[in-house]
């Protein structure tokens, strides 16, 4: 039962604070939805802490990302393979809870500007820095299969089917699903 609750990893009352405490910070800067701070999320479970690999990692996010529901349960899955039920609570709440409040916050006084210049200026420009974030997101999912052929070949025979065609994207995700099954990715 403890190693549901708090998983196989013996974190400090430190490292729990500093996993609070960085996902709660990354939460205000997540410019497009949480799944833009997966660089930094992985940098600090990964690279830094080596809680997890860089598999169990990219693991986490494309079980999450699979299973039905908001998109924000990726971060559920990483706090859970680093601390059980404990570490899912610690990232989830760090995630949501002080973004949530910055937007009841803003959203109310924001409002009333919405038409303005600057508020339009800001807005406008969020768009390419969220662009941004995503191919660095992109990038660091890719990091276990970077140098195989086959992930390459179909990243840009899904890139050229967006392009050339208005089909809908769940053909080419279907494909990477099948060649991921064949064990081809």
């Amino acid at each position: 039962m403890n190693e549901l609750l708090f998983g196989t990893l013996s974190l400090s009352p430190g490292d729990w604070g500093r996993l609070v405490l960085h996902f709660a910070l990354l939460s205000l800067l997540a410019i497009g939805g949480a799944i833009t701070t997966v660089p930094e999320m992985k940098r600090l479970v990964v690279t830094q802490n080596g809680w997890l690999d860089s598999a169990q990692f990219a693991g986490s996010i494309a079980l999450a990302q699979a299973a039905p529901g908001p998109n924000v349960l990726f971060v559920a899955v990483i706090g859970f393979n680093i601390g059980g039920l404990a570490g899912a609570l610690a990232t989830l709440g760090g995630s949501l809870i002080p973004s949530a409040v910055l937007a009841l916050a803003a959203g109310r006084h924001l409002q009333a500007y919405r038409d303005s210049v600057p508020v339009r200026a800001f807005v406008q420009g969020l768009a390419p820095l969220t662009i941004g974030l995503l191919l660095a997101t992109g990038w660091v999912l890719v990091e276990p299969a970077r140098t195989q052929w086959t992930m390459w070949a179909l990243v840009g025979a899904t890139v050229l089917f967006m392009l050339r065609t208005s089909r809908s994207p769940l053909w080419p995700i279907a494909v990477g699903g099948v060649a991921g099954a064949l064990g081809w990715v």
